[in-house]
């Protein structure tokens, strides 16, 4: 399981373990949290394509699909 801080999310980069259409390394480019201090949106921008995503920002603690840095 990878450790991921909500706050930290921001302009950190992430590498999809099994890539789709050449996409494999991400960036997270927007996170915006609601008045609870709790995450609402996180989108992802892949590196190659240029493509942006929301994701729900838990899913980068499974350490299956995703792994920290670009590796």
């Amino acid at each position: 399981m990878n450790q991921v801080a909500p706050r930290k999310l921001l302009h950190s980069k992430w590498t999809h373990t099994q890539p789709v259409k050449k996409e494999k390394h991400f960036a997270v480019i927007n996170v915006e949290f609601d008045d609870d201090g709790k995450v609402t949106l996180c989108e992802i921008q892949a590196v190659m394509t240029n493509n942006i995503r929301a994701i729900n920002w838990r899913d980068l603690k499974d350490a299956a699909k995703w792994r920290q840095g670009w590796q």
